[in-house]
C-alpha cells in the first residue's frame, strides 16, 4: 500500500524532527535511531516509485524527501567522520537520489548550485571507496571526471582504483592528467613519489621529493626518505666506480639526513640513517682495502695503512649518531649490530655489552633500558 509506505515514512521523519529539536537545546543529544532519514527517504521513495501511486500520493512522498534530503547529507558527514563509511555512502547515496526525484518535480533540492552538487558528488565516491564499493565510486568520480570538473581528489581516487585493479596504464594517465591539472596538490604529488619508489626511478624522485618538502617543510619523513633517495644514488655510483657521482651523492644524502635530525634530534629513523651513511662507506672502503694485492714494500703497507685510518675515521663518525640512536631505541637490530662491529674495531670493551645486547634481541627479548642516554 503506497499510502502505508507514506506513513512509515511520515513517522520516522517526525522522530527525526523532534531529535533535532532536541539537540537545538543540547548538541550532544543522542539520536533516536541510526539513521531514520535515511529510514524516512526511502520509505517515501518506495511509495514515489509505486505504480499504483496517485498523483497526490507522488506529491506527499516528494515532499517528504524535501524534509529529509538536509538531514541525509548532515548523518552522512557523521557516520563518515566516525569512519563508518558503508553508512556514509548510503546517506549521501539517497541524498543525490533525493536531488534527482526533486528537480524531476520542480521542488527545491540542498544541492541547488552546481558547486554544491559536485561536491556531494566527490564526497559520495570517496565514502564509496573508503567502504571499498569501488564500482560505485567510480560512477560518482567519472561524473566528474567526464563534466571535465574532477578535483585533485578525484583524480587521486581514480588513480588508486585503477592501480588496485592492475590498470597500470590507466593509473599513470589519470595520475600525470591530475598532475597537470593539480600541479599544486600534496595529494597527488605523494601518489607520484610513491610510484617512483616502487619503481625504484631514483633519479626522478629526488625533484619530486625536493618539490614536496617545499609544501610540507615540517615533515621530517620526507627529509629521510630523501636521504635515503641519495644514499642509495651513492651505493649504485660506488659500484659503477663513478667517483665524481659517488662524492656529489653522499653530501646530499648527508645534507638531507643532518637537516632531519636538527629538526626533530629524537627521529630515530633520521639519527640512525646518518650513522649508516658513515658506517657504509666504511665497509665499502675496508672491502677495498681487503681487494688490495699483498704488497709488503714501504708504499704497499703506507698505502694499507692510510685505507685503515680512512675506515677508522668514518666510524668514528658513525659512532654518536648510533650512540644516539640507541638511547632512542635500545632494542633495534640494526644500530646495535653497528655498534658491536665498531667497538670491536677499536678493541673497545664496549663491544662485549653490546653483543650480549646484540643476543637479547636475537633471542626475542628486550633490552629494559639503553646503555646510553639522551
Amino acid at each position: 500500500m503506497v499510502s502505508a509506505w507514506i506513513t512509515r515514512g511520515d513517522i520516522y521523519s517526525t522522530i527525526l524532527q523532534r531529535d533535532m529539536a532536541k539537540r537545538m537545546v543540547d548538541p550532544k543529544a543522542q539520536l533516536t535511531g541510526d539513521n531514520d532519514a535515511l529510514v524516512a527517504f526511502e520509505a517515501y521513495k518506495n511509495a514515489y516509485d509505486n505504480a499504483n501511486a496517485k498523483k497526490y500520493e507522488k506529491s506527499d512522498a516528494v515532499k517528504g524527501m524535501m524534509e529529509v534530503q538536509g538531514h541525509l547529507v548532515n548523518i552522512g558527514v557523521v557516520k563518515f567522520e566516525a569512519a563508518e563509511y558503508e553508512k556514509a555512502f548510503k546517506s549521501f547515496q539517497a541524498s543525490l537520489l533525493a536531488h534527482e526525484i526533486l528537480l524531476a518535480n520542480s521542488q527545491k533540492t540542498v544541492l541547488e548550485t552546481s558547486e554544491q552538487y559536485e561536491n556531494q558528488l566527490y564526497v559520495t565516491g570517496l565514502s564509496a571507496q573508503q567502504a571499498k564499493r569501488n564500482d560505485d565510486a567510480l560512477k560518482y568520480y567519472n561524473e566528474l571526471y567526464n563534466k571535465g570538473v574532477a578535483k585533485a581528489g578525484v583524480y587521486e581516487g581514480l588513480f588508486l582504483i585503477k592501480q588496485e585493479a592492475g590498470d597500470e596504464a590507466g593509473a599513470m594517465k589519470i595520475l600525470s592528467e591530475g598532475r597537470t591539472k593539480h600541479p599544486d596538490d600534496s595529494g597527488l604529488l605523494f601518489a607520484e613519489i610513491n610510484v617512483y619508489l616502487k619503481k625504484g626511478k631514483l633519479d626522478e624522485l629526488t625533484g619530486r621529493l625536493k618539490e614536496a618538502i617545499q609544501k610540507e617543510p615540517t615533515n621530517i619523513g620526507l627529509y629521510v626518505t630523501l636521504g635515503n633517495v641519495y644514499d642509495n644514488l651513492y651505493q649504485s655510483s660506488v659500484k659503477e666506480k663513478n667517483e665524481t657521482k659517488a662524492t656529489e651523492y653522499f653530501e646530499e644524502a648527508k645534507k638531507y639526513y643532518t637537516q632531519a635530525t636538527e629538526k626533530d634530534p629524537k627521529n630515530v629513523d633520521a639519527v640512525y640513517s646518518l650513522g649508516a651513511l658513515y658506517y657504509n662507506k666504511a665497509a665499502v672502503r675496508t672491502q677495498e682495502m681487503n681487494a688490495l694485492p699483498d704488497d709488503f714494500s714501504s708504499a704497499g703497507l703506507k698505502k694499507l695503512q692510510t685505507m685503515k685510518n680512512e675506515v677508522m675515521a668514518l666510524f668514528e663518525l658513525a659512532l654518536p649518531h648510533f650512540q644516539k640512536a640507541e638511547s632512542l631505541d635500545p632494542n633495534d637490530l640494526n644500530t646495535l649490530i653497528a655498534l658491536n662491529e665498531i667497538y670491536a674495531r677499536k678493541e673497545d670493551e664496549l663491544s662485549t655489552e653490546f653483543k650480549k645486547r646484540l643476543d637479547t634481541v636475537k633471542e626475542g627479548g628486550k633490552n629494559a633500558d639503553s646503555h646510553f642516554k639522551n
